[in-house]
C-alpha cells in the first residue's frame, strides 16, 4: 500500500462494493472531519475498541490486538488508538516490531495529529500498510490537489445530503468559506433543504445563500460560545452588525446548533425525571447528533456548561427570540440583547 489522501480514499470506499483489506492503518491530520470519515470507513460495522494513546500502555492495547471477536459477521475487529503522537512516543519500539510483523486477529488504527516522514512508523505505514492524510487543504505537502477536493464534495459529500453539488458552486464554496470539511459539509447540507432530493446545487445558489465571510463568522461565534470564550464570541458579533447584519437575522444562524444541544438536554432531564437511566450519546442521538466527531464535540459542550444551564437552552433561545420581535426590537436594543445573550452562552458555570 501508500500514501493516499482522505480526498481520494472516501470518494474510492463510496464507490467499492466491500471493505477496505487493511492489518494497521496510519491517519493524520488536522480535519477532524475527515479523520472521522475515514475511520468509520475503515471500521464498518465490526466491533471497535477505543484507546486514549495519552494514557494508554502497550499491554494493554496489544492484549486487545491479540483477541478477536466471536460475532465479526466477516470484519475483523478493530482497535482505535487516539492522539497517537503520544502512544507512539511512549512506545515507539513496539509499535515499529508490530507494524513489522503485525497481528492478523484485530486491525489497528493509529489516529495522529501530525506524523513527520522520516520517521520508521511513517515509511513502514507508508510502504506495508495503510496511510491516509485527513488535511483540508491542498499543496505538495499534503499531496491534495483542487481537483481531488472539488471531486470529493461532488462525489462524496453532496450525496450524502441527497443532492448534486456544481464543480463551480463546489469552488465558489471554498473560495468563500475556507477548506475546513466539517464547515463545507454543514453548509453543503443547508443548501441541499433549498432543492428537492437529488437537484443540484448551483453556484448562483451558494453565492445567494452563503454569507461568505459573515457565514464563516457565524461558525466562529458558535465555535466561541461552545468554548466558553465570550471576548472571541462578541468579538465576531461586532464583526457581522457593525457589517449591517441586524441582530434578529442573526439569532436563527447562532441558535442553529446550539438548539439541538438543548433538545438533547431536554431528552436527558425528562428521561432522568421519569426515573428511567438514558445515556448522554442516546439523548444526543435524539436530537440529530450521531456522528462520532459531533458526540465527542457535543458531550464535551455539555459538560462545560453544566446541566443547569444545558437544560436552561430552549427556554434561553425562545425568550431571545420573543425579546428580539417585541421588546428589544428597537436600534440599539437589538444588539443590547443579543449581545447579553451571547454572553449568558459563553460565559462558565
Amino acid at each position: 500500500m501508500s500514501k493516499t489522501h482522505a480526498f481520494e480514499f472516501l470518494t474510492g470506499c463510496s464507490s467499492s462494493d466491500g471493505p477496505v483489506d487493511f492489518l494497521v492503518a496510519g491517519l493524520f491530520g488536522s480535519d477532524s472531519t475527515l479523520m472521522c470519515w475515514s475511520t468509520l470507513a475503515l471500521t464498518g460495522a465490526a466491533d471497535v475498541t477505543d484507546f486514549d494513546g495519552a494514557v494508554a500502555r502497550w499491554k494493554d492495547v496489544n492484549d486487545e490486538l491479540s483477541t478477536a471477536s466471536l460475532f465479526d459477521m466477516g470484519e475483523k475487529r478493530s482497535v482505535v488508538v487516539r492522539d497517537a503522537d503520544k502512544f507512539v512516543s511512549a512506545n515507539r519500539s513496539e509499535i515499529e516490531d508490530y507494524l513489522a510483523k503485525p497481528g492478523t486477529a484485530v486491525r489497528l488504527i493509529l489516529q495522529f495529529d501530525s506524523l513527520a516522514s522520516n520517521t520508521k512508523v511513517y515509511k513502514s505505514l507508508e510502504k506495508s500498510h495503510l496511510l491516509v492524510c485527513c488535511s483540508g487543504e491542498t499543496g505538495q505537502k499534503t499531496g491534495a490537489t483542487a481537483a481531488t477536493r472539488r471531486k470529493f464534495l461532488t462525489g462524496y459529500v453532496a450525496p450524502r445530503h441527497q443532492a448534486k453539488l456544481a464543480t463551480a458552486a463546489a469552488d465558489a464554496l471554498v473560495e468563500m468559506l475556507g477548506d475546513d470539511v466539517g464547515f463545507l459539509d454543514t453548509e453543503i447540507a443547508k443548501l441541499a433543504l433549498y432543492l428537492k432530493p437529488g437537484e443540484t446545487i448551483d453556484e448562483a445558489l451558494v453565492r445567494d445563500i452563503v454569507a461568505g465571510w459573515q457565514g464563516k463568522t457565524i461558525w466562529q461565534i458558535t465555535e466561541a460560545i461552545s468554548s466558553g470564550n465570550a471576548a472571541e464570541a462578541i468579538k465576531q458579533l461586532d464583526k457581522l452588525i457593525s457589517g449591517g447584519q441586524p441582530a434578529i437575522a442573526l439569532l436563527p444562524q447562532i441558535a442553529w446548533s446550539l438548539r439541538r444541544l438543548g433538545l438533547a438536554a431536554a431528552t436527558h432531564l425528562a428521561a432522568e425525571r421519569g426515573g428511567r437511566h438514558q445515556r448522554l450519546e442516546d439523548s444526543l442521538a435524539k436530537a440529530g447528533i450521531s456522528r462520532p466527531a459531533e458526540v465527542s464535540r457535543a458531550i464535551a459542550d455539555m459538560k462545560r456548561m453544566k446541566r443547569d444551564k444545558a437544560g436552561e437552552l430552549l427556554p434561553w433561545l425562545l425568550d431571545a427570540d420573543l425579546r428580539l420581535k417585541g421588546t428589544h426590537s428597537a436600534d440599539g436594543r437589538d444588539r443590547f440583547m443579543l449581545e447579553q445573550f451571547v454572553m449568558r452562552l459563553a460565559a462558565d458555570g
